[in-house]
């Protein structure tokens, strides 16, 4: 009996890019970051603080493009870092981050 041999099968290339967010408020308490990859969820994603006001958090994001907001001790906030913005419909402004694909 011959036995064959097959090689392992490939991963699947991954489908999310890392994207850092940062925002600095040394009067912020609570830092968190809502948006279009969390269904708007003002208290799921909690950033980190790094002293100094600083505050910073990691995300995994799927190629495309989300917008976001951060939720400084409960207020909506803009990020000032952002390089694009989108009218939100409700007075404010949203960020956008552009995730590119894979090549």
């Amino acid at each position: 009996m011959k036995l064959s041999r097959r090689k392992a099968a490939t991963p699947p290339q991954a489908t999310y890019r890392r994207v850092q967010l940062e925002f600095v408020d040394p009067n912020a308490r609570m830092v968190h970051v809502a948006g279009t990859f969390n269904d708007w969820n003002q208290t799921a994603i909690e950033m980190v603080p790094m002293g100094a006001g600083r505050w910073w958090k990691e995300l995994m994001l799927p190629p495309g493009e989300h917008q976001y907001r951060f939720v400084v001790d409960g207020v909506w906030v803009d990020d000032p870092a952002a390089a694009e913005y989108l009218d939100n419909g409700v007075g404010s402004r949203n960020a956008l981050i552009r995730v590119a694909p894979f090549v």
